[in-house]
C-alpha cells in the first residue's frame, strides 16, 4: 500500500511516496506559485472600489455624503492560495486516479489546510489518512518523518489535527 504524503503551504508543495514505515521518503514531485510571494498591490493594479452613501448623515448638510472603500476581504493573496490549492486538489486527484497511490497523508498549516479541505473533491477526502496542521515545507526530511507514526502508515487512520 503506497501512502501519498502532501506538505504545502500557498506558496510550494512537495509530494512524496511511502511503502513502508521503515522505508524513507521517495520525492515524487513538486508544485510552486510563483506568486504567493508578492505584494497584494503587485497582484491587483488598482485601488479598491468606491462607495458613496445615498442618503445624508444625521447633522450634516444634503449635498455632503461620505464614501468609503470595498473589498477588504476579498484580498488576491487569498484568491491566490485558493487558486494554488485547486492545482495541488487537480495534482493529486490525476494521481490517485493513475493508481500512484492509496492513501493520503496532508500536512499544511492550519490556514492553507482549510483551504485544501474545500478544494478536495469526495473521492481524494475518502482517502486522507491523517491531516497534519503544521507548515513543515521549509522543514528537512526529519522533521516530516517526526510527524508520522508506524501506527498511522499501518492504517490506523488518525485524523492528527
Amino acid at each position: 500500500m503506497t501512502t501519498r504524503i502532501v506538505v504545502a503551504d500557498q506558496g510550494e508543495a512537495r509530494f512524496y511516496n511511502l511503502e513502508r514505515f521503515d522505508a524513507p521518503l521517495q520525492p515524487v514531485g513538486k508544485l510552486t506559485d510563483p506568486k504567493a510571494h508578492l505584494h497584494d498591490r503587485d497582484l491587483k493594479s488598482d485601488r479598491p472600489g468606491r462607495v458613496f452613501d445615498r442618503a445624508p448623515t444625521e447633522g450634516r448638510r444634503r449635498g455632503s455624503v461620505a464614501h468609503h472603500s470595498t473589498g477588504g476581504e476579498r484580498s488576491p493573496r487569498k484568491h491566490e492560495a485558493k487558486l494554488f490549492a485547486n492545482r495541488i486538489a487537480e495534482e493529486l486527484e490525476a494521481s490517485a486516479r493513475s493508481g500512484h497511490f492509496d492513501r493520503l497523508i496532508v500536512m499544511a498549516g492550519p490556514a492553507f489546510l482549510g483551504l485544501l479541505r474545500t478544494a478536495f473533491p469526495p473521492g481524494l477526502k475518502s482517502i486522507i489518512a491523517a491531516e497534519v496542521p503544521k507548515d513543515l515545507i521549509h522543514e528537512p526530511e526529519s522533521a516530516i518523518r517526526s510527524h508520522l507514526s508506524r501506527e498511522l502508515l499501518q492504517g490506523g487512520g488518525h485524523r492528527l489535527t
